[in-house]
């Protein structure tokens, strides 16, 4: 096989995250500023050295002239493309393409949010969507509900395997003292959380924080002088289908089946190569269709894997290991978090949980609903 390109020749030098889940009178650029600090501290950089922004905050329209402003730092190449959660992944593939191609140096990508401390709303609206808003959906909620119930109709997916994903987020959560919910949690208690969008419960909703995260991207040959070993971006691969879930092509089937096939051919690695598992779980089914469209397990196995305990703590394959968006954290978007986990258990510095011998992760986030998906595959020195 030919190798790619852009394969290995950027890496993340440095990761910041505030772990401030409730963090009142912090705004979400406070979260953010702290977070590129702790992330250039993470690596020994400074501001000064930053000239390449990406950034997307959804309680900003500028988010990228905000962030510059606030930082006090002029780039040479920007990026705020704004596609969801999963925003931060296609910063990843734009960062890697940019710094491949000279146009910055020195590339930071950054978030934060205040949705817990500002009420638990979404500050900025969603854009209108005329041909769903009449029948008064629980936006977004009744979107995912609609997949999950297609799923449920279409494979035998059932409430409990829905609960065994939240019971394996939590596991984890206990092993990470920074996770936001931690304590004991049991099926019944899951079953028989109140409906919030059948066949979706509040047990199966993602948790609402605060957060901030930040990213420092560089070319592998130079990131590998710095304070903290490179992790390497080995693949990456971005894809959208559709806004509204009325127009999503399969209910059952998300556009992550590109972006993993993508990252894999790019990366040159398979289903079966991956240690690590990162997947945005704003909802106990996404960890569930996730994991069916990445390729760990066939089209309409997911309910049954995920209650064989494989995703938990002991299983065959390491799934959401802070927590997730179900138990650690989830403050508006959590896409970037994700690669913040991957990155930690590929470095060996995630304690309780350290995934023993992680080489290769793969991180996945998912933006609208179900609309846009976004795949990272990261490594260690040894898979160069």
């Amino acid at each position: 096989m030919v190798s790619h390109p852009l394969r290995g020749r950027a890496a993340i030098a440095g990761i910041g995250n505030t772990k401030r889940w409730n963090a009142p009178g912090r705004t979400p650029f406070d979260q953010m500023q702290e977070a590129v600090i702790l992330a250039l501290e993470d690596c020994g950089l400074g501001l000064k050295d930053v000239d390449g922004l990406f950034c997307a905050i959804s309680s900003s329209g500028l988010p990228v002239l905000n962030a510059a402003e606030r930082l006090g730092i002029s780039v040479r190449h920007a990026d705020g493309t704004m596609v969801g959660g999963a925003s931060f992944l296609f910063h990843l593939q734009n960062a890697v393409s940019a710094l491949d191609h000279g146009l910055c140096d020195v590339a930071l990508i950054c978030y934060g949010s205040n949705q817990l401390s500002a009420g638990g709303r979404l500050v900025s609206m969603p854009d209108p969507q005329p041909y769903e808003a009449p029948y008064k959906p629980r936006y977004p909620i009744s979107s995912y509900a609609l997949s999950a119930a297609r799923h449920m109709h279409d494979y035998g997916t059932t409430r409990e395997n829905l609960a065994d994903v939240a019971l394996a987020a939590r596991t984890w959560a206990n092993l990470n003292p920074d996770a936001f919910a931690r304590g004991p949690l049991t099926r019944d208690e899951i079953l028989s959380s109140r409906m919030v969008s059948d066949p979706i419960t509040r047990a199966d909703c993602c948790l609402v924080t605060d957060g901030g995260a930040a990213l420092v991207l560089m070319r592998a040959d130079r990131a590998r002088d710095l304070a903290k070993p490179p992790i390497y971006v080995l693949g990456t691969g971005t894809a959208v289908s559709h806004r509204q879930i009325a127009a999503m092509p399969d209910l059952t089937t998300t556009a992550a089946v590109e972006s993993v096939r993508r990252a894999y051919d790019m990366a040159g690695v398979g289903p079966s190569d991956i240690d690590h598992v990162m997947v945005y779980d704003a909802f106990t089914f996404t960890t569930l269709l996730f994991l069916e469209d990445l390729g760990f397990c066939p089209k309409g196995e997911g309910g049954s894997f995920v209650s064989s305990g494989a995703i938990a703590p002991g299983g065959s394959l390491p799934v959401n290991t802070n927590g997730g968006g179900l138990s650690c954290n989830h403050p508006g978007m959590y896409g970037l978090f994700t690669i913040i986990e991957a990155v930690e258990q590929l470095r060996g510095a995630c304690g309780e949980r350290q995934i023993q011998g992680a080489e290769i992760a793969l991180a996945h986030a998912n933006g609208g609903v179900l609309s846009s998906q976004a795949t990272a595959i990261l490594g260690t020195a040894a898979t160069i």
